[in-house]
């Protein structure tokens, strides 16, 4: 009976000091340079017994914006506050509240990521840009489809790369799809990173699936149209099984929860990097020692260097924009990749019109293949 009089006590405690959550109207507000936006706090119950709070807002970078006002108090009559955000300089920053005393239940989402503008036209353009090269890259494996399909044959078309590119791109997959669509991993980044955004968009996701599948359907191509003399060399089949060792192990030790499974999903992606980085050096080989570019489709080649110029192109709009220039050269993966993958671009492009460009392929005629290049006879 005594523990049950204690246990009722606690309840009647606990329900005594309930509390409402303080709760921003928006987690995002973009801010142009010189301007001012809004946005609402609001408690979701008043605070027990008419009691009171101060809270003061806490700016991340105050030289980038500042409030108005700067703290409010919370009173029993009034559940709703506005704040208005003005743009001092172009940037990133979190305002947040902090409440004195702490007498809020929960305030985890009393907080607004806000990002000033320099102009609002740079963001739009930047929009259009980052549509483009997307939809670049997307078409970029049909162009070697067709041609495979056209010439029946893949001689050309090395496998090094070809089985590079189908390993970086599922792990690319892995990763959207994990961090995009498994609850207990998002809420695990969110957990880490409190104020941050998912990175991972629909438009990634898309990418990456559709990726899977053409190359997957460009490989298919490899089984059923001539090869010629074509294979995995044991150099790529090293490179794969050092990759699978680390992917498996990183798989056990996230099921034995050594690591974290969002850890495992970032070890996905440093297999994409790694593989973005070396890919194109077989490709590239395989044209120099052929002295030619027949089957390699030079399609795919512009579309890629579009996607990546854009890319690069995006990044400096939106550091110019956002004076953000640290995300270029603070964080240089993203944009080193680009410049890496168009560098390559360039060299293709000086192989098939510069270097080999009086090569074509070789010519079925009847009875006998007339020779006038190094890319075997097609059935």
């Amino acid at each position: 009976m005594a523990l049950l009089h204690y246990a009722w006590i606690l309840i009647l405690l606990a329900l005594t000091y309930v509390q409402g959550a303080l709760k921003a109207s928006t987690q995002d507000l973009k801010v142009q340079l010189n301007q001012q936006e809004s946005f609402n706090f609001s408690l979701t119950e008043a605070l027990p017994n008419g009691g009171n709070a101060k809270v003061i807002i806490d700016i991340q970078h105050p030289d980038l914006v500042s409030t108005n006002p700067s703290n409010f108090t919370i009173t029993p009559n009034v559940k709703e506050w506005i704040i208005y955000v003005e743009g001092l300089n172009a940037g990133h920053s979190v305002v947040t509240a902090n409440i004195t005393p702490n007498n809020i239940t929960d305030f985890s989402q009393a907080f607004v990521r806000v990002t000033i503008e320099k102009s609002d036209v740079l963001y739009h353009i930047s929009a259009v840009v980052g549509w483009i090269y997307f939809l670049a890259w997307s078409v970029s494996f049909y162009p070697q489809i067709y041609i495979n399909y056209k010439r029946k044959s893949v001689v050309g078309l090395n496998f090094d790369y070809l089985s590079l590119n189908v390993v970086g791109f599922l792990m690319y997959a892995l990763f959207n799809c994990g961090l995009y669509w498994i609850p207990e991993i998002e809420d695990e980044y969110f957990n880490r990173y409190p104020k941050g955004l998912n990175p991972v968009q629909i438009n990634d996701i898309f990418f990456s699936l559709h990726a899977v599948v053409a190359t997957i359907v460009t490989i298919g191509q490899c089984f059923i149209y001539e090869i010629g003399n074509q294979r995995v060399s044991t150099t790529a089949r090293i490179i794969h099984g050092i990759f699978l060792a680390f992917i498996l192990t990183s798989l056990i030790l996230s099921f034995r929860n050594t690591i974290h499974w969002l850890d495992f999903l970032y070890y996905c992606s440093y297999v994409k990097l790694s593989i973005t980085l070396i890919k194109y050096v077989p490709q590239a080989f395989y044209n120099y020692r052929r002295k030619s570019t027949v089957g390699w489709s030079i399609g795919n080649i512009f579309l890629d260097f579009t996607g990546g110029t854009l890319s690069m192109l995006q990044m400096i709009l939106n550091a110019y924009n956002y004076d953000d220039w640290e995300s270029i050269f603070g964080d240089p993966t993203k944009f080193g990749l680009g410049f890496f993958s168009v560098a390559f671009d360039i060299f293709f492009i000086i192989q098939h019109y510069i270097l080999y460009r009086n090569r074509t392929e070789y010519i079925q005629l009847p009875g006998h293949c007339q020779e006038n290049s190094e890319s075997g006879c097609n059935v």
